[in-house]
C-alpha cells in the first residue's frame, strides 16, 4: 500500500485536492486534525489527560471540551501548547499506525495522511512520499474571502501563524502549484502517481 502524507497551509486548496484523490484513485484519505477530535471527546484516550492538565474550566455544558476555551487557554503560552501536544500527538500517532495496518489487511492501495502541521510533527517515517499543496498568498486570501467570508488581514494572520512555505518545502518530496486552475492541478497529481 502507497501511503501518502498531503499537507499545506490554510486555502492552499488540501481538501480539493483530497477530495479528487478519493474520488478519481479511491485513496482512503485520514485527516489527523479529525483522529485528534476524536480522541480528545469524552471517554477517549486523550480526555482525561487534557482535563487533567487545564482543569475542567475548559469543559462545554455537556462534559465535552469546549475547543474554543482549549484554544483560548493554550495558544496564549507555548509551553501550554506543547503540553497540549505531548499529549495528542502520540495518541493520534498510534491511532494513524492501527488505522493503516488495517486498511493494508482490507487490501487498499493508497493511504493518505493529511495535517498542516507536518513541518512541527515528523510523520515522514510512516509516509512513502510528502507533497506540499502550495498556492500564492492573494490566491489562499480570495478563497478564503469567498469560502469562509475571512478579511484578508484575518487569512495573513493565519498564514503567518503557520509553518513557512520553506518549513513545508524542506520535508516534501513534491510541491503540487494548486494556484491556478484544478484541471493543471490534476495533471500533477497524476504525473506523480
Amino acid at each position: 500500500m502507497k501511503i501518502l502524507g498531503i499537507t499545506g497551509g490554510v486555502g492552499s486548496g488540501k481538501s480539493e485536492v483530497l477530495q479528487f484523490l478519493q474520488e478519481a484513485y479511491g485513496a482512503v484519505v485520514s485527516p489527523l486534525d479529525d483522529a485528534a477530535r476524536r480522541l480528545q471527546q469524552k471517554g477517549q484516550p486523550c480526555y482525561e489527560r487534557i482535563v487533567e492538565a487545564f482543569g475542567r474550566d475548559i469543559l462545554g455544558a455537556d462534559g465535552e471540551l469546549d475547543r474554543g476555551k482549549l484554544a483560548e487557554t493554550v495558544f496564549s503560552s507555548p509551553q501550554k501548547l506543547a503540553l497540549l501536544n505531548s499529549i495528542v500527538h502520540p495518541e493520534v500517532r498510534r491511532w494513524v499506525e492501527q488505522d493503516i495496518s488495517q486498511k493494508e489487511r482490507d487490501g487498499e492501495e493508497l493511504y493518505v495522511l493529511e495535517s498542516a502541521l507536518f513541518p512541527d510533527v515528523d510523520y515522514g517515517d510512516l509516509c512513502g512520499e510528502m507533497w506540499y499543496v502550495y498556492a500564492e498568498e492573494s490566491v489562499r486570501c480570495l478563497r478564503l474571502a469567498r469560502s469562509r467570508g475571512y478579511t484578508e488581514e484575518r487569512t495573513r494572520g493565519m498564514i503567518r501563524s503557520q509553518p513557512s512555505e520553506a518549513a513545508f518545502r524542506k520535508i516534501c518530496t513534491a510541491v503540487i502549484d494548486n494556484s491556478g486552475a484544478f484541471e493543471n492541478t490534476k495533471k500533477q497529481i497524476g504525473e506523480l502517481l
